[in-house]
């Protein structure tokens, strides 16, 4: 009877472990920004659970988990631009794939399709793109290099449910003899640009100069027809000033008290007669003497 006790005890535990076990089977937990494939016996379902709680049928279903978060793929990429130059390009995609296509993208594809889809889609946009570009192009339009690729990109891997969420272009490399004579042109052209700006500097200062001495002209010609004008105005003054009172007054003033010899009748003329018996006039007139005979 123990014997049996015992073994009915076993074969009860037994079942109900198997129980709990069958239990714990029919329930799956998807994990926050992931995706749920259902595979029934190696068939893969044609949608994916959503994150969260949920059941399955036990030793007969399984739940496979695609991620769905934002992901990031690096990928080196060799291309040749447009004037035939190698490029060695360094890129980095931030992408996801839907929670609609993750039964998709499991059951075409697999769970590497990073390997199978993404990166030759990406070594492929590279390539293509950067051939319609020069290599100096590549770098001076470096943004609008970096769109165009995202764009090919998108439209080659959106039709397996992949969608890019961010495309970068972390570096382009050339060949040193490119990159010498890129290093030869920007010398050139800043050589250029400093003696352009000298010149112009050279220039600015030979104008301002001008200006100074037109300036310096312009004042000095205005001083010099003010004190003209003052010259003038003064000049009117005394002019005006100068009446016969005061002419017959400086006279007087210069008059060394020495009456002359003959006076004419015009009181401007005076005719000085030295001792000698010559004579001389004031006005430049024929001298005269006491005797007319003579």
């Amino acid at each position: 009877m123990k014997k049996k006790s015992i073994k009915g005890l076993i074969i009860s535990i037994v079942v109900v472990v198997l129980l709990l076990i069958a239990g714990i089977s029919t329930v799956t937990i998807v994990p926050a920004g992931t995706a749920g494939v259902i595979v029934t016996m190696g068939k893969v379902s044609d949608k994916a659970l959503d994150s969260g709680l949920h059941f399955k049928i036990p030793f007969v279903q399984s739940i496979v988990i695609m991620n769905n978060k934002i992901q990031k793929c690096e990928v080196e990429s060799n291309s040749v631009s447009k004037d035939l130059q190698t490029v060695s390009s360094s890129v980095a995609v931030n992408f996801h794939i839907s929670s609609d296509s993750a039964a998709s993208i499991y059951r075409t594809i697999g769970e590497q399709y990073q390997d199978t889809v993404l990166q030759p889609a990406i070594q492929e946009a590279v390539k293509s793109i950067s051939a319609q570009y020069t290599a100096e192009e590549l770098i001076t339009k470096r943004t609008a290099v970096g769109d165009e690729i995202g764009s090919a990109l998108t439209e080659k891997v959106s039709e397996y449910g992949i969608i890019i969420d961010k495309f970068n272009i972390v570096n382009f490399g050339f060949t040193d003899e490119f990159n010498d004579a890129i290093e030869q042109k920007q010398v050139a052209e800043q050589n250029y640009l400093k003696a352009k700006t000298e010149k112009e500097q050279q220039l600015m200062e030979a104008e301002a100069d001008a200006k100074k001495q037109v300036i310096a002209a312009e004042a000095e010609a205005k001083a010099k027809l003010k004190r003209a004008e003052a010259e003038a105005e003064a000049n009117e003054k005394i002019n005006a000033s100068l009446n016969g009172n005061i002419l017959t007054y400086q006279q007087i003033q210069k008059w060394d008290g020495k009456y002359p010899s003959v006076v004419s009748s015009d009181s401007s003329i005076l005719i000085d007669v030295p001792n000698d018996g010559s004579s001389t006039t004031s006005n430049n007139r024929p001298a005269t003497t006491d005797n007319p005979e003579e």
